[in-house]
């Protein structure tokens, strides 16, 4: 199979002859072997795995995204994502880095949806005044 993990500003890292690939999706652990059938997952953040004949196995730390499988093409696409040799420094670096952001965008969006309920509120004063 060929990988490629994309960002979006460019390319992370593109590998051929990977042997298998195996991801965290919304649904648990995801493993993909060459003659699997085409597929779509939703990538929770997480660490990728994958095994490459000339470079045995390789750890990706990788933030939330979406894999696709398409004949020997897997494609991964996500936020973020952090190369390392160290499998616990980069389980620690993905709940330090994506996860804890995660929950600060929770509490931003959280905090859009109330002014955006409070100015719609005031909207319907106001259309109620005229």
């Amino acid at each position: 199979m060929n990988l490629r993990i994309l960002l979006p500003f460019g390319v992370f890292a593109e590998k051929a002859n990977v042997l298998r690939v195996v991801a965290d999706t919304t649904d648990g652990s995801y493993g993909l072997l060459p003659h699997r059938l085409d597929c779509v997952a939703a990538l929770v953040p997480g660490i990728l795995t994958y095994e490459a004949k000339d470079c045995g196995t390789v750890y990706v730390g990788i933030d939330q995204g979406v894999l696709v499988k398409a004949g020997a093409q897997v494609t991964v696409s996500v936020r973020r994502a952090i190369g390392g040799s160290d499998l616990g420094q980069l389980k620690d670096a993905v709940e330090r880095d994506f996860l804890k952001l995660d929950e600060q965008e929770r509490n931003v969006r959280t905090a859009v949806a109330k002014m955006e309920g409070s100015l719609m509120g005031r909207l319907a004063e106001f259309e109620n005044d005229r």
